[in-house]
């Protein structure tokens, strides 16, 4: 395998733990949801078009997750003291608590699936795990 397919085997894989996690949680909460949360709270306070752009969906659809994520509570908005045209946005502390609750749901959902692991293979996948998040930490927000 090069290095390229071993790349493309891990965005693929990637994808479908996501649909099994998505299947067995039966979240119906919009993955957005939880990336603008992350976000948030990985960043701090964000525009709303670095949100969009992170999050790659439109401004205009950021805009109604985050009346939606504020209505219930998960984010504030407020002007920007130098621009009044710009929101920012912040994860309340309910947000930041549905954010790790939703996570521990996650592990807990997949974690059967990794049951039969050897620690040569949870080693490996740590490794794996260490090295995309900071290989994609990087990326993540466009300022």
């Amino acid at each position: 395998m090069t290095h390229l397919q071993d790349i493309e085997t891990l965005i693929t894989a990637s994808a479908s733990l996501t649909r099994i996690a998505a299947l067995e949680t039966r979240n119906e909460t919009p993955a957005a949801q939880w990336r603008t949360l992350a976000l948030l709270r990985d960043h701090g306070a964000l525009r709303i078009g670095e949100l969009a752009i992170a999050s790659r969906v439109s401004q205009p659809g950021m805009t109604r997750l985050i009346g939606q994520m504020a209505e219930a509570g998960l984010v504030e908005r407020e002007q920007d003291a130098a621009d009044s045209r710009v929101t920012i946005v912040s994860a309340t502390a309910a947000g930041l608590d549905a954010l790790d609750a939703w996570r521990d749901q996650l592990t807990t959902a997949l974690a059967p699936h990794f049951a039969d692991l050897d620690e040569h293979e949870w080693e490996a996948l740590a490794i794996t795990a260490a090295v995309l998040r900071r290989k994609t930490a990087v990326a993540e927000v466009a300022r």
